[in-house]
């Protein structure tokens, strides 16, 4: 996707220089230099954080003719929606609705299928070797497009250079000209629950546990959460969600399309608590208990299961970056600080994606990345934020765009509005086509 909406590279001149008659004499210490510690090369570009904001950026920059270096600590490219998010979740939605079709869908239709049997190992195999060909894509492009790509852990020294601890071991360092921070987030924890990724986890523990839990419950009714309930769900798992807003899909979702979605979910055998609060959690015996309670109060209930996925949300991440070791700025949400260009506080050090203002959707950091490495290269850079869609992979999967209906201003469902737009419904029943569906 990338490399057919950006332009190849130029070419560029040798960096060797001019060899003279005598030979270069090499001492022995240098040739160990780059293994554990390097002195600061400057860079046009560097980027701290190798996911969708992170590599985009660099490829751009790349294309555009940059000398760049790209540091990531993970290991693989791709960050959190290549690695253990957008990619392997799809895997999993698609085959887990292949599988429940196969069960409860296909006698109806007239096809007679034998014993079904789930191969988990084998599900989980297929989703790995879909993140790993886009992981290594990647690094084919950082190859074509002349990016160096750092394994390490990147933090400020200050203003212009970078630190990295390298995952082999040992220490480099990198100075930049500019450097664009692209670190991501990570899901944000439940207070008194701690994550072990086995039976209080996140939706990185939800992509990879080794057997389907009898029971599951999710706390977080958002797209995470509904996305990776259904996939266990399908599966054979007993799913409650717990969410403490009236409705299902997080407070972007048009209430209407939420009501739909709740009765389809319903309907496939996902049980839902919503207006209810989770009070305090035990992890300490054979299953998690979950104390929870009207989100008004006065309703108290104890609920139990093998397996808790939290997902309320993600968080910025920057732990470890010394971002004041570069007087960089960070708001009361813990998101980097920047201006309408993308800029901190040191004009030369640009911030994208979920690390910053704005939805934490890989597709928003796309945007942003080309965008920064134009204002870096041309002076100028844009990002339509009003046309932003948000997609929820669920079955039927659930799409939306701009505010939702009941957040326009002056907003009177089924008629004008106080700011002359309209609204309307269209069922889609009547339709041939979904009758045969």
């Amino acid at each position: 996707m990338l490399a057919s909406r950006l332009i190849p590279r130029t070419a560029v001149r040798s960096s060797f220089a001019t060899r003279t008659s005598l030979p270069t004499v090499v001492s022995p210490a240098s040739r160990w230099r780059r293994a554990y510690a390097s002195q600061a090369e400057e860079k046009d570009l560097v980027i701290i954080g190798g996911g969708v904001a992170g590599y985009v950026a660099a490829i751009k920059a790349g294309q555009e003719g940059l000398k760049v270096a790209c540091i990531e600590k993970r290991g693989a490219l791709g960050g959190t929606c290549l690695n253990v998010g957008c990619i392997p979740s799809k895997s999993l939605l698609n085959n887990s609705h292949l599988y429940h079709q196969i069960l409860h869908d296909t006698k109806n239709r007239g096809i007679q299928v034998g014993d079904v049997k789930l191969d988990l190992a084998g599900m989980m195999k297929a989703k790995d070797t879909s993140v790993t060909g886009l992981t290594k894509g990647i690094e084919f492009l950082f190859k074509k497009n002349g990016v160096e790509y750092i394994k390490g852990t990147g933090s400020f020294v200050n203003e212009h250079e970078i630190k990295v601890a390298l995952n082999e071991g040992g220490e480099t360092s990198v100075k930049g000209k500019n450097i664009i921070i692209a670190t991501g987030s990570e899901a944000t924890p439940f207070p008194g629950l701690e994550i072990d990724e086995k039976r209080v986890i996140t939706s990185t523990g939800a992509l990879s546990l080794q057997k389907v839990p009898e029971k599951m419950i999710v706390i977080g009714g958002g797209i995470i959460g509904l996305e990776m309930g259904s996939v266990w769900s399908r599966l054979g798992a007993k799913v409650t969600v717990v969410e403490f807003l009236d409705q299902i899909g997080g407070p972007g979702m048009d209430s209407e399309i939420s009501k739909q979605a709740l009765k389809l979910l319903k309907k496939q055998g996902v049980d839902f608590k919503l207006s209810t609060k989770v009070v305090s959690g035990d992890q300490s015996g054979e299953t998690v208990k979950l104390e929870v309670d009207s989100a008004k109060g006065g309703k108290p209930e104890t609920l139990d299961a093998d397996v808790v996925l939290v997902a309320i949300g993600r968080r910025p991440y920057t732990s470890g970056l010394g971002l004041e070791n570069a007087g960089l700025e960070v708001d009361e949400r813990g998101r980097v600080v920047i201006d309408s260009e993308y800029r901190t506080k040191a004009s030369h050090i640009r911030c994208i994606g979920d690390v910053t203002f704005g939805p934490m959707l890989a597709h928003k950091a796309e945007e942003e990345a080309v965008a920064a490495i134009e204002y870096i290269k041309k002076g100028y850079g844009h990002v339509n934020y009003g046309v932003i869609p948000s997609v929820m992979y669920t079955h039927p999967e659930v799409a939306w765009c701009q505010l939702a209906c009941q957040d326009q201003p002056g907003h009177g469902r089924h008629g004008q509005d106080a700011g002359g737009s309209r609204d309307g419904q269209t069922p889609g029943v009547p339709h041939h086509r979904a009758q045969c569906g």
